[in-house]
């Protein structure tokens, strides 16, 4: 992206604002930011949220070594993580109320939501998989525990395409309908 893309406006707040005000917004008991490059920037713009926040100071190893970081933050009281990406400002809670639904309904252990065949985000796992998604390789991703465990996934079709949608490059910044987004350069 070339900028830290949590930081960037979306409506009027911005990205990393957004995904944290779905998750609140959401069914979810509580939210843990996991936080890696820019701390302390993106920190300051959640101070008030009502969010916790752990570091992942191995951020550099990819998106696994952060949900790592997520579980291991987590107190033992959780019973299942909903993991949400931080550049998917666009999720609406309905999607991630209708995960969490699937997985208090659906007895399995992982649940994905599926948007016309394919797989999407915000993904749940069980707690009982924590230790395994803790001995995961972060170069390898949390695919890994989704081939280790066909059986215990869930998939939940949801009419939401924005369960395949995030912002890697600034051609998808852009593409937000939103004109602070499209006055980026």
């Amino acid at each position: 992206m070339g900028t830290q893309k949590l930081l960037l406006p979306f409506g009027e707040t911005t990205v990393v604002e957004a995904v944290v005000a779905t998750a609140l917004g959401s069914g979810v008991d509580r939210v843990m930011v996991v936080l890696g490059s820019d701390a302390d920037e993106v920190r300051k713009k959640l101070e008030s949220s009502g969010a916790a926040f752990t570091i992942n100071e191995d951020y550099a190893r990819g998106m696994l070594s952060s949900i790592q970081a997520g579980f291991k933050a987590l107190g033992g009281d959780a019973e299942a993580v909903v993991v949400m990406l931080g550049d998917q400002p666009f999720l609406p809670a309905k999607v991630v109320d209708a995960v969490i639904e699937a997985y208090r309904t659906g007895g399995k252990g992982i649940v994905i939501p599926v948007f016309r065949g394919r797989r999407g985000h915000p993904v749940l796992v069980d707690m009982k998989r924590r230790d395994e998604v803790l001995g995961l390789d972060p170069a390898e991703g949390l695919r890994q525990l989704m081939r280790a465990r066909p059986g215990d996934i869930r998939e939940v079709d949801v009419d939401d395409a924005n369960i395949l949608r995030d912002m890697d490059t600034p051609e998808d910044y852009r593409s937000i309908d939103s004109p602070r987004a499209k006055a980026y350069h």
